[in-house]
């Protein structure tokens, strides 16, 4: 098995190409080892030292490392982990646990304006982000202002508020005019 890697904008976050399925379909965030149990995978990337945070896509994971340490040092650890599950023939997902599909549901008065902005975010800013390790889903809409939650290499990312208010609020305002402005929320 061999494992490529990419880096992200995120200089604290490193992308793994296992060149197999990670995710039949959806996300899977981890933001902490609080939540691993959910997934062999991810307690088996947690368990080693300096990881913060694990995020998986179809195709990849990427992994967010702590300030403490540097990729040189647990880089290799990280290839073994994930390259020791793959090969045990454990499930990436424990037992009834599932990826998500991302956004928040909505229903309302702004229910049309909600699925255009699902809509968008889904053909235009999800595809774009996961080439850089991440994801981006929709979890609120009030009084023109949209709020997006941001995983995987692109929370705590430095670019992140570039690419939500010169990137996806303008791509919105663009094709909405409901839309006045987009806000990150931290679940």
């Amino acid at each position: 098995m061999f494992i490529q890697t990419e880096s992200t904008p995120n200089p604290a976050t490193l992308k793994f190409l296992p060149g197999q399925s990670v995710l039949d379909a959806g996300t899977a965030d981890f933001p902490s080892a609080d939540g691993a149990e959910k997934s062999p995978l991810a307690q088996r990337i947690f368990s080693v030292n300096g990881v913060a945070g694990v995020f998986f896509g179809t195709d990849f994971v990427t992994v967010t490392k702590s300030d403490t340490v540097e990729w040189d040092h647990i880089k290799p650890s990280i290839l073994g982990a994930i390259m020791e599950h793959f090969q045990s023939g454990q499930p990436v997902m424990a037992g009834e646990a599932s990826a998500s599909g991302g956004h928040a549901d909505h229903d309302g008065p702004d229910a049309e304006i909600v699925g255009q902005i699902k809509e968008l975010l889904d053909t235009r800013v999800r595809p774009a982000v996961a080439q850089d390790g991440g994801d981006i889903t929709f979890h609120g809409f009030d009084r023109g202002v949209v709020y997006l939650h941001m995983q995987g290499a692109c929370a705590g990312c430095p670019s992140s508020t570039l690419t939500l208010k010169m990137g996806i609020e303008n791509l919105l305002r663009h094709y909405i005019p409901e839309v006045t402005e987009v806000r990150p929320v931290a679940v």
